[in-house]
């Protein structure tokens, strides 16, 4: 007994001396300069968001939080970057929703994989809003599911590209409604918004962002609001959901990941320090001149997102048989 006892006290202790080092780092972290992935260029809203997030980190912390933007195939060179990179919390990232939960699934021989990312934190999500021109004849869902069913394939939806979330919610809705919608891509948010305001395309799913600047001066009409709750910025337009169709969402985010095997001290190290920077007044009304809503959560809850968004979106995909461009 004394013999088992002894033996069990040297693994124990072996243990102990194989966590220490670790747990000792990550009191320590950081020690050096950390990389921010960002996998879209320069400007753009994951770019600003990782440059506040960086300025935000380096002032708490006391280490400077490198940008390194790795742009390429809708943010796939990025995100694949981030994924193969030393797991040693020196390596961090901003990923679109886009990148994985439906990238994963829209693109077959895609290089990483979603299993290869840890989740840290929900940094922000941006509500999408359904718009039509002023000139049609609908106020609301109901009225726009109408004219579908009435005049098949007569009723189309633009989208800054196919795989897009502003594709994929218009796809879900056909899905949800049993109509037919038809998709006309382009290539970018802007001239799509402009032919949807010019009345060549019926409607469109736009960040809002994008499209609140022309609701309010008059040249969209919101019909239907594509997240579970009301806008704050638009409290007198229902949800798509409370519209016929529960449960319905489809709303844009950005998460803080790490590569899979980055040590949990340190994922929750930073997902504390993300949670503290989204709490901030200041960051808060930065976000808002951006767009965004602050997230927030563990990293547990932004991997059940992960996983919920993946099925959803994976099942759209299938069944439209949407192709990447």
């Amino acid at each position: 007994m004394k013999r088992f006892l002894s033996a069990t006290s040297a693994v124990a202790a072996s243990l102990l001396l194989a966590v220490a080092p670790l747990q000792a780092s990550a009191q320590a972290y950081p020690t050096k300069p950390v990389h921010v992935i960002v996998p879209f260029a320069p400007g753009g809203p994951v770019d600003v968001l990782g440059r506040v997030l960086g300025q935000d980190f380096a002032e708490a912390w006391g280490q400077p939080f490198v940008i390194e933007n790795k742009v390429g195939a809708a943010g796939n060179i990025g995100v694949d970057f981030l994924a193969k990179a030393m797991p040693d919390g020196y390596n961090i990232g901003i990923v679109p929703a886009g990148n994985i939960a439906v990238n994963p699934s829209l693109f077959p021989s895609l290089s990483y994989k979603a299993s290869e990312l840890q989740p840290v934190a929900m940094l922000a999500t941006v509500e999408n809003v359904l718009v039509v021109n002023p000139a049609l004849p609908v106020k609301n869902l109901k009225d726009l599911l109408a004219m579908a069913a009435a005049k098949p394939e007569s009723v189309s939806f633009a989208s800054p590209g196919a795989g897009s979330q502003a594709h994929l919610a218009g796809e879900l809705m056909a899905l949800n409604a049993n109509v037919r919608l038809i998709h006309v891509p382009y290539k970018g948010t802007g001239p799509a918004l402009v032919d949807v305001i010019g009345g060549q395309v019926t409607m469109m799913f736009g960040q809002m962002s994008s499209v609140l600047p022309q609701i309010k001066s008059g040249k969209l009409r919101a019909i239907g609001v594509a997240s579970l709750k009301r806008s704050a910025v638009l409290p007198d337009v229902p949800t798509i959901a409370e519209q016929g169709m529960p449960n319905f969402e489809a709303v844009s985010w950005y998460a803080l990941m790490v590569p899979a095997a980055t040590p949990k001290a340190i994922v929750d190290k930073l997902n504390a320090e993300s949670l503290k920077m989204l709490a901030k007044p200041a960051i808060q009304e930065k976000f808002a001149g951006l767009g965004l809503e602050p997230g927030g959560g563990t990293p547990q809850a932004l991997a059940a997102t992960i996983q919920t968004e993946t099925v959803r979106w994976a099942d759209v995909i299938q069944k439209k048989n949407i192709k990447a461009e």
